[in-house]
């Protein structure tokens, strides 16, 4: 990646922390856009913390005839990957053992990531939510990958309920839910939610100036 494209990345990440999810979905909704919210039964450790930035993906399989160092040279080789800067997105195609941890957490931090999203589970989550890095995940467990379970495929497209995610597109996690941004129009996509955030608060100030809400919809064409 060039310098002048990062930065143009990075500018995109800042802009997107501001918005909030269900912004998003307007305007992904208003360009006919297809599957993009992310399933419901993902939320977050700590609802007070924000996903937002580009996506790198990775998948992994059950895999009980994998030996305990297998599964965790194969795991750690997933947190050298990972890429400063990025959403680090799981598909596991696994409902009963824990995707994140606090070492891997803590790693992750250190390496600069802006946080984790599983289709699975977690553990350690007093240390997680302690280290402030932002997770979410689908269900709690003590049960670990060792010896069970394979990491794999990274920086491969995956699917997430009817969601396709590919590693270079945008992602927003709020307490409302997830939302994924096909990397080609993302920037066209942020640059319209800051104006549809921008006209809400004129609806806002409006109505609580005392203005009739269908004068304030007429008016403005959004509530």
């Amino acid at each position: 990646m060039t310098s002048a494209a990062s930065a143009a990345g990075s500018d995109l990440t800042v802009r997107l922390q501001k918005l909030y999810s269900a912004a998003v979905h307007d305007v992904l909704r208003a360009r006919g856009a297809g599957p993009f919210v992310l399933p419901d039964t993902l939320r977050p450790l700590d609802p007070a913390r924000k996903l937002a930035g580009p996506v790198w993906t990775f998948s992994g399989r059950n895999d009980p005839t994998a030996s305990a160092h297998d599964t965790l040279l194969a795991w750690t080789t997933m947190l050298s990957k990972a890429p400063a800067e990025h959403v680090i997105v799981c598909q596991p195609h696994n409902n009963d053992i824990a995707l994140m941890g606090e070492l891997s957490a803590e790693t992750l931090q250190q390496r600069r990531t802006l946080g984790y999203l599983a289709d699975g589970g977690c553990r350690d989550t007093d240390y997680i939510l302690a280290l402030g890095y932002p997770v979410f995940h689908r269900f709690f467990t003590p049960t670990d990958i060792v010896g069970r379970w394979g990491a794999g495929a990274f920086g491969e497209p995956i699917r997430i309920g009817s969601v396709d995610i590919h590693s270079g597109d945008y992602l927003l996690g709020d307490r409302d839910g997830v939302v994924v941004i096909p990397q080609a129009i993302a920037a066209d996509v942020i640059a319209e939610t800051e104006q549809v955030t921008n006209t809400e608060s004129q609806v806002r100030a409006a109505t609580r100036a005392g203005t009739d809400p269908v004068e304030a919809y007429l008016k403005y064409g959004k509530f």
